[in-house]
């Protein structure tokens, strides 16, 4: 087939083809390697190596031009290349077989004159290979195209030397030549081939035109790639500031909007890059230029970004509690303001009529990923569950609409990493697993957000280890857990020191990391760290020392309205006051909190409050009468059977083994001989499996 002079040859996966126009590039190549070094200069081999690449990679031209440029560089050569192809096109179909033959004696011998795996190697191999695939009427019909582009460059030159010879007319001929030249450039040119596509977007991308500055930006911000991203975006600055000159600064419309958003965009890609300094430089940029032209949608992508560098920089809280008294006017209170769930919802759906009134799609995914942090931070796990599951089943209508995935934002992966961490919370591990099957396929390794997938696989596997005592497997993904986000990890590492009973390295690691947590104002983390204090205090035998420390993350919880970590802190107040012999007293408080744990909690901490119900109840009917004292231990054994059931659903055999050893105490206080004999075989089993590492049954909770 032949297209515009171009046969087309692309057979078995060939991505190229053979053209007139390579076909005279050939026999360049060849005469270059032909002539000796002292026949052409120093200076004129440099010249001729830099023509190469373009006269390789770039679109077909016309013999003519490519005439003049070899002869800018070498005029010898120039010649050598116009002899050698006019005796190819004035002969015959033979000298065109032997000049391909010739071609492959360029590999051969120890010294070859081209490497195969040079770039000239490589575009010699690919024309001889689509060559050698041309059939018979192909390759007579590429010498017949050969001719044709012989004939009209010819033609050319000889229209170029009569237009130097009548200067009266040159400027008008010139004109109708300008004319001709780019229809003959057309007509000698058919489809580029993969790689001179490449090279023609490349060369597009490097112009200097403002939006495609701001597209190379884009695209070097998803391969991570920083000197280049950093680059293009001050050159979108540069030169949209030269085009909008005579634009208005704080207009809607013009240059100004996108030099607003081209500052949150430079604030956005330091604080990716770390470069947290720069990053709020760029941010009090934006935030000038968007507060001067009331762009309330700009200021609040702003105050987003605040609330990054907030956890990124102790400082940057100062600015982001500036922005917040100023955004009342726009109705963004902040969650860990202490505000309600019903009041932070409402004031949530003001701006969500505006983006549906609008069709903003990012921003009302943006919403919905929002309230699912947002009920997850409130301790419920139903309400986030649904919105999560919300925006999944938006994305599958847009899906189907347009026939293609379309919602790669962070918004999307934050829903999902919440969605997996979640169905892991109730044991449903092949669930969360599919679920991080898909974030991987969606977010590969080196885009953009796929650091929040690996930090939420390596916290569900550092769970499951941890939950199976496998100390030291979870000791190893701690390291992977600190290098996508440090609190985290020391977090984390602190409570591998504790399970491992190394209480003196974990205490001082809990004391740093708290320090450091209220310096950045991170209250879930606090009071996480202040429960991890506390249950180190009580497993070395000090519970009266865990009391202050229990009541002070029950004040943070209170204050802030976290209402599962209130939760967990009364369990835990509980267990203090079992340990100092206050049986009664602990019961009543766990009426308190476990209600939403059995309603929103994870299975985890269902089974231990069942199972610290079982302690309560057991230490309480020790002043009973038998009858009553056998009714209280009957009670107790059904919670520890509901406690095991729990924690068998997420494989926590260490806990698995202390409730069978306490239900083997129980059973044989109530002389239940088989059952006794049950339990305590699958006790000394789990036993031997994991040692207790010298810690107390009774005083694990």
């Amino acid at each position: 087939m032949m297209t515009n002079g171009v046969v087309h040859a692309n057979l078995f996966g060939i991505k190229d083809w053979v053209t007139p126009y390579k076909i005279a590039v050939l026999v360049l190549l060849n005469e270059m390697g032909r002539t000796g070094e002292g026949a052409v200069s120093l200076v004129e081999r440099r010249k001729l190596n830099q023509l190469l690449l373009p006269l390789l990679q770039g679109p077909d031209i016309t013999l003519s031009k490519l005439y003049k440029l070899i002869e800018e560089s070498c005029p010898q050569l120039a010649n050598s290349v116009q002899i050698r192809i006019k005796l190819m096109a004035e002969g015959e179909l033979k000298d065109l077989e032997q000049f391909f033959d010739d071609l492959s004696d360029s590999f051969s011998g120890t010294e070859p004159e081209v490497h195969k795996t040079s770039v000239v190697g490589l575009f010699l191999r690919h024309m001889i290979l689509a060559y050698s695939k041309l059939s018979f009427s192909q390759v007579f019909k590429l010498y017949t195209a050969l001719q044709q582009y012989f004939q009209n460059g010819e033609k050319k030159t000889v229209e170029d030397a009569d237009m130097d010879r009548e200067d009266g007319e040159r400027q008008m001929e010139k004109e109708e030549l300008d004319v001709s030249v780019r229809e003959e450039e057309v007509s000698c040119s058919g489809p580029l081939s993969q790689k001179q596509a490449e090279f023609f977007l490349s060369q597009q991308t490097t112009d200097y035109f403002l939006f495609q500055h701001y597209l190379s930006y884009l695209n070097n911000l998803r391969v991570q790639d920083v000197f280049s991203s950093t680059h293009s975006l001050l050159h979108y600055f540069d030169r949209l500031i030269l085009t909008g000159a005579e634009g208005k600064s704080n207009g809607e419309e013009g240059y100004g909007r996108s030099l607003r958003y081209a500052a949150l965009n430079l604030a956005a890609l330091h604080c990716r890059f770390g470069h947290y300094q720069q990053a709020e430089l760029a941010l009090q940029e934006a935030i000038r230029i968007a507060q001067e032209s009331n762009d309330h949608v700009c200021l609040q992508h702003c105050l987003s970004w605040l609330y990054v560098l907030g956890q990124k920089r102790a400082d940057s809280y100062v600015l982001l509690e500036h922005s917040v008294k100023k955004a009342v006017h726009f109705g963004l209170p902040r969650a860990f303001a202490g505000k309600t769930a019903n009041k932070l919802m409402d004031a949530l759906k003001d701006s969500d009529l505006l983006h549906w009134k609008h069709s903003l799609s990012e921003l009302i995914d943006i919403s919905i990923a929002q309230k699912t942090a947002i009920w997850r931070l409130y301790g419920r796990s139903t309400m986030a569950l649904q919105q999560a599951q919300m925006l999944l089943s938006m994305n599958s209508l847009e899906s189907l609409s347009a026939g293609v995935q379309q919602n790669n934002t962070e918004s999307f992966a934050v829903a999902l990493c919440h969605l997996a961490e979640l169905h892991a919370e109730q044991g449903c591990f092949a669930a969360a697993g599919e679920v991080l099957k898909h974030l991987k396929e969606r977010f590969p390794p080196n885009s953009q957000h796929a650091q929040l997938w690996m930090l939420c696989d390596q916290k569900i596997q550092f769970d499951r280890a941890m939950n199976d005592g496998k100390f030291h497997l979870a000791d190893s993904l701690v390291t992977g857990i600190t290098a996508l986000n440090g609190i985290e990890g020391v977090y984390r590492k602190a409570v591998v020191l504790q399970a491992q009973n190394q209480m003196t390295e974990a205490h001082k690691l809990l004391q740093k990391l708290l320090t450091y947590c209220q310096k950045l104002k991170n209250t879930e983390m606090v009071i996480s760290v202040l429960l991890s204090v506390a249950e180190l205090y009580w497993r070395s035998s000090s519970p009266t020392i865990a009391m202050p420390v229990l009541l002070e993350a029950l004040a943070l919880s209170k204050e802030y309205r976290l209402q599962y970590l209130a939760s967990e802190t009364v369990l835990n107040l509980a267990y203090a006051q079992l340990i100092l012999g206050i049986p009664e007293q602990a019961l009543t408080l766990l009426h308190m909190a476990i209600e939403p744990i059995l309603a929103d909690g994870a299975i985890l901490d269902k089974g231990r409050a069942m199972f610290l119900v079982s302690k309560c109840q057991v230490a309480s009917a020790a002043s009973y009468d038998p009858v009553k004292k056998a009714e209280a231990l009957e009670a107790a054994i059904q919670n520890l059977t509901e406690a095991k059931n729990y924690f068998a659903k997420v494989d926590c055999r260490e806990r698995i083994r202390d409730v069978s050893y306490f239900q083997a105490r129980l059973y044989h206080a109530l002389g239940k001989t088989q059952e006794r004999n049950h339990c305590a075989m699958v006790f000394r089993q789990l036993h031997q499996e994991l040692p207790s590492h010298g810690v107390p049954l009774i005083n694990h909770l």
